[in-house]
């Protein structure tokens, strides 16, 4: 699989967010809440992990979710995802 950029993964995870939560693009920035600034609950966050595994291939434990409370901490564990399952 190719290398992903820390920008390869955030469009993917702004992409998802905006069709899955139909969210303004302009409000999905790396440093937005996911509750409070997004409004997104824990059910929304496991959406989100299913169709990012779906569209990347990635093996996901729900532990690694468990932290993520911004939108650059799910890039920062996608991407690190990603690269576990190029090793």
């Amino acid at each position: 699989m190719a290398a992903y950029t820390d920008d390869d993964v955030f469009q993917k995870v702004r992409n998802a967010m905006v069709d899955l939560f139909e969210l303004e693009e302009e409000v999905v920035t790396l440093d937005a809440h996911l509750s409070q600034d997004l409004g997104l609950d824990s059910i929304d966050a496991i959406d989100l992990v299913v169709r990012l595994k779906n569209e990347t291939g990635m093996k996901v434990k729900p532990d690694e979710f468990k932290t993520v409370r911004t939108v650059s901490d799910i890039v920062k564990t996608v991407k690190g995802l990603l690269v576990e399952d190029d090793v």
